[in-house]
């Protein structure tokens, strides 16, 4: 919380994208874990008694708001959950979607009742994100199909129909947040598409205003959110500062000293150390090296938050997560003045 109000912490606190790789550890079956409510807040104590983080993002994926939707969703064992129907097969019948109701509408309700279970383990010792799923044009994406979204944004043969689809998934992804948020979690985060998908122009026609939107409701609550972005991100930083985040979730492909300068500051930083290429496939020496160089440009002046850029696979070494957790308890912890102490 020190670190989102832009004041100086005692240390770079440290968070885990970690839910797929939880389930592992608490041997409980994905589909099994990822369904419910008092399984998932099992196995994300099981983690956090093992590395002892400072934030948890408890999710089930990212087709939770989907599925709630309408859309057919599948859960294997060994990979997050993915739609497998779309609902919304006709553009022109956007008005008949259903704004789900997060304390009735499965999954929403079970994450809700993790994100009790937790509050109520934890209290305020630990950051609980309760993550509110897709951002707009992802949640549009999973509800319309990719495909045929991707296609509608090409064509925009109806750009009217588009932007009343995002403004239901806005109007969705608010509702569940501050559901989230009376459940106990401690703030939240949306996913949006990145320019590996769309043009930057398309995101600031159709995300960045959604996104706006988003964010002012949730600092109207007084509730900490954060933007998650894969891929390179450069082209859009200036944007995603713009939507109001508190939080931008960015991974290794988007330069840490050009987010350093973009977010000035102002905006705090999470991720940034590489999931698979360093903390699944790596050695314990390879994510102390990536992690002690994400310290050393992000971490000065305060606004990081370090932890793997997106979610760690089910397979992640144990002693790699270790070494993360360690290198930020090690190299950073701050001097009264913003600095590392070992800077």
């Amino acid at each position: 919380m020190t670190v989102i109000a832009g004041q100086i912490p005692d240390q770079v606190p440290v968070a885990l994208h970690n839910f797929l790789m939880a389930a592992r550890m608490a041997g409980i079956p994905l589909s099994e874990c990822l369904r419910s409510g008092q399984r998932m807040a099992e196995s994300h104590l099981v983690a956090w008694r093992r590395f002892r983080h400072d934030m948890i993002l408890v999710e089930n994926g990212t087709t939770a708001v989907a599925q709630a939707f309408g859309c057919a969703v599948n859960y294997p064992d060994d990979v997050a959950p993915r739609v497998i129907d779309p609902v919304l097969k006709n553009l022109k019948r956007v008005d008949e979607l259903r704004i789900p109701d997060p304390e009735k509408d499965f999954p929403l309700n079970e994450v809700l009742e993790a994100v009790r279970i937790l509050r109520r383990e934890w209290g305020d010792r630990v950051f609980i994100m309760g993550r509110a799923d897709q951002a707009p044009m992802a949640l549009a994406a999973a509800v319309r199909g990719h495909e045929r979204f991707l296609l509608d944004l090409a064509e925009c043969e109806e750009p009217a129909a588009i932007d009343q689809l995002l403004d239901r998934c806005v109007e969705a992804t608010t509702r569940y947040a501050l559901a989230l948020r009376s459940a106990g979690a401690h703030g939240t985060s949306i996913g949006e598409l990145g320019c590996d998908l769309i043009s930057p122009a398309l995101y600031r026609r159709y995300a960045l205003p959604h996104l706006q939107k988003f964010f002012a409701a949730m600092r109207k609550a007084g509730f900490p959110a954060a933007l998650h972005q894969c891929g390179n991100s450069k082209a859009v930083l200036p944007d995603m500062v713009a939507s109001g985040a508190s939080i931008l979730e960015l991974d290794v492909h988007t330069d840490p000293p050009t987010v350093k300068q973009a977010t000035g500051g102002g905006t705090a930083v999470l991720g940034m150390v590489d999931p698979a290429g360093v903390v699944h496939r790596g050695t314990p020496e390879r994510v102390r090296e990536q992690s002690r160089r994400a310290l050393d440009v992000l971490a000065p002046g305060g606004g990081f938050i370090i932890g793997p850029g997106c979610a760690l696979v089910p397979e992640t070494p144990e002693e790699n997560v270790t070494a993360l957790v360690e290198t930020a308890r090690r190299w950073g912890r701050y001097r009264r003045d913003g600095t590392l102490e070992h800077g």
